[in-house]
């Protein structure tokens, strides 16, 4: 028996359901079970599931989807303004009903190619030739009627299961979509994916814990791009990182979603003979051309004929990749066998019938009436912009809240430091010389305290998060100023804990000045300086998309923020030529501020005859301790207002930076 007998036969023997029970895969992903009819009893959660599920009934099969291409070439812009061809005038079709296996040598363009399918494109590249499914050209609606798994899953870790499948539910399903109906839809995934027993694990997260395995977070992205039950399906090397038994559960799952009318296609990269029994079409590509596309059982034939013989002992898509891949040392010879392999193939019957049949499907769209377009158009209609906002935010907090790192950590920091530096001006705060200096110093360390351990924390957290935000922008969740809107938001709690509980014991231990208005001021200027610091933190964190790189640039721009405080050299004796960077200082703003709060109205700081050396100021009133050190008591709101603008121009930018950042990625 040949082996092209034996794909078709695997084939033939294999009995893939229509849906998969959880029954016959463990809820740990790890071994199958053969179906056995077993009375089941239900918990009282999954009672409420399926109470349900008995009220909305049976779920809508998806709209069938035929996705076809014509004459397609991908380029891709290099830095030198040249174009490198990464696909050349691929043609193929893809129907209801079918799995399609896009495979190839590295190189060879698989995933450029389904990218530019599921138009999904990387900034540069250039698209040439036609695309369409269902008679429409391509465009944003691929992001709500294409479902598209990555090679590599990322989630947010400390969430679990179930709480991301419902952010993304919300994210992702029409708004009109009832509550009942999303519950429905993650319960019946769960189940299907044999997910339901791990929906409180967490995805990740810190050692220690429980969490998924390599196949069951495959199964959970998997289960994402399911919610909106797409007809069209893109997956991307979904084997990857699987050992054998995880790969057939997972390449099951797929053809069980052909079986059920969906078009499922997919880059795979020499599979066994089993898993290639699952697929119905083969698209080959080697050096950017198409070398082989047809049924998958053709395929072996097809080389026959070309002289290159499988062995009866040779896995078939081994063989494939290995005529197909460049050998190091003779590219030149290989580059030419591969050309004629193509050439070959495009003259084939196989080609002809091929090309026939996308002729035909473009000729029917083309002599689609404008009603049957308006029927075939997107009626979908996106969650509302506070939907998502609320939705992202409460992600966000969902990871503050878990992991001690952002929030308990810091807070129990803030108070040690805030207790250290109390002690330090215990009872040295009073209305003398030497007093008038220890005033100064406690409010200096209240603002650098705010100022510069804020501004390094944050410079992590965007470079971090680029690879997740630039997937979930591609996939049209939210816009970019939805997501830094939601992050900030999420933040600020926290923002406005630490610098009050840091400024209440450095206040109160320091004995500064008693007054509510003195006292209530000084912790909302605190708030402030510390918002103002995150937000120029993000604003460099976002524009360099590294920490080393932001940290290298902001360093120069902390010792002018100090510089300019008016505490370190008087503010009137900096040279024009750098005094402007005062301006742009929210440390000199804040100290003139709260400087103004200690000492305005203040009439008797006493001056005692033998510290006062011979020469030297007596300060005796609050007003020649703001002149000393050039701050003026009527500039107080003038100030407070100009920490709210910085505040507010730093977040821009840092939105502008970000936006910049995720378009050029």
């Amino acid at each position: 028996m040949s082996d092209s007998d034996k794909i078709v036969d695997v084939k033939k023997d294999s009995s893939l359901p229509s849906s998969i029970n959880s029954s016959e895969i463990k809820s740990d992903g790890e071994d199958y079970h053969e179906p056995v009819e077993h009375k089941y009893t239900p918990s009282k959660g999954e009672s409420c599931f399926q109470e349900i599920e008995d009220l909305l009934g049976s779920t809508q099969p998806p709209r069938p989807c035929t996705l076809v291409w014509r004459d397609l070439s991908v380029h891709v812009k290099l830095k030198d303004g040249k174009l490198k061809r990464l696909v050349n005038n691929v043609s193929g079709i893809a129907k209801p009903g079918t799995l399609v296996a896009l495979m190839g040598p590295s190189g060879a363009g698989k995933t450029t190619l389904m990218s530019a399918l599921a138009y999904r494109n990387p900034i540069g590249t250039i698209i040439d030739g036609d695309i369409a499914m269902n008679g429409l050209p391509v465009g944003d609606f691929m992001h709500r009627e294409s479902g598209y798994m990555h090679q590599d899953e990322l989630f947010v870790d400390n969430l679990t299961v179930i709480e991301h499948l419902s952010i993304m539910a919300r994210l992702r399903m029409d708004r009109r979509t009832s509550s009942l109906m999303r519950k429905r839809r993650i319960n019946q995934l769960l189940r299907q994916l044999g997910l339901y027993g791990s929906r409180y694990t967490r995805i990740g997260g810190l050692e220690g814990r429980n969490t998924l395995s390599g196949g069951e977070r495959k199964r959970l992205a998997f289960a994402t791009e399911l919610l909106t039950d797409p007809g069209l399906l893109f997956c991307d090397e979904p084997t990857t990182g699987l050992d054998s038994s995880s790969a057939q559960k997972l390449m099951s799952l797929l053809r069980a979603s052909a079986v059920q009318g969906k078009t499922v296609i997919c880059t795979i990269h020499q599979p066994s003979s089993e898993l290639m029994a699952l697929f119905d079409k083969l698209l080959l590509l080697a050096e950017g051309r198409v070398a082989f596309a047809g049924n998958a059982s053709g395929a072996l034939s097809f080389f026959e004929s070309l002289g290159y013989h499988c062995p009866l002992t040779y896995n078939p898509t081994d063989f494939f990749i290995k005529v197909l891949a460049l050998t190091p040392g003779s590219e030149g010879a290989s580059r030419h066998a591969i050309k004629s392999v193509c050439d070959r193939f495009a003259v084939s019957d196989a080609a002809k019938e091929l090309d026939m049949e996308i002729h035909l499907e473009f000729h029917l769209m083309d002599h689609e009436d404008e009603e049957a377009r308006r029927k075939n158009e997107d009626s979908f209609k996106p969650p509302f912009f506070i939907t998502k906002m609320m939705w992202l935010v409460y992600r966000y907090l969902l990871v503050i809240l878990r992991d001690p790192r952002v929030q308990l950590l810091r807070i129990l920091q803030k108070l040690a430091i805030a207790l250290t530096a109390g002690l330090c001006f215990i009872g040295t705060a009073r209305l003398t010389q030497a007093g008038i200096q220890d005033v100064q110093g406690a409010l200096f360390i209240i603002i650098a305290e705010n100022t510069f351990s804020p501004m390094y924390s944050v410079l992590h957290m965007f470079p971090e998060e680029f690879p997740m935000l630039t997937r979930e922008l591609k996939a049209g969740l939210y816009s970019t100023p939805v997501y830094y809107l939601a992050r900030m938001i999420a933040l600020f709690p926290g923002l406005v804990i630490e610098p009050t509980l840091f400024t209440l014991v450095v206040y109160y231990i320091a004995g500064l000045r008693t007054t509510f208005f003195a006292f209530s001021f000084t912790i909302l200027l605190s708030v402030i300086v510390l918002n103002v610091a995150i937000a120029c933190g993000s604003f460099f964190s976002c524009a360099f998309g590294s920490m080393p790189i932001a940290i290298a640039y902001l360093v120069p721009f902390d010792y002018s923020l100090m510089l300019t405080s008016g505490l370190f050299v008087k503010l009137s004796s900096i040279p024009k030529y750098i005094s402007w960077i005062r301006h742009l200082s929210w440390v000199m703003y804040s100290n003139e501020a709260m400087s103004i709060l200690q000492w305005d109205g203040v009439e008797n700081i006493t001056c005692v005859a033998s510290n006062n050396i011979t020469g030297a100021p007596c300060l005796s009133t609050g007003d020649e301790v703001l002149e000393q050190y050039d701050f003026q008591s009527n500039l107080f709101w003038y100030d407070v207002i100009a920490l709210l603008i910085l505040w507010l121009s730093f977040h821009l930018l840092a939105l502008i930076a970000l936006r910049f950042r995720v378009r050029r990625k």
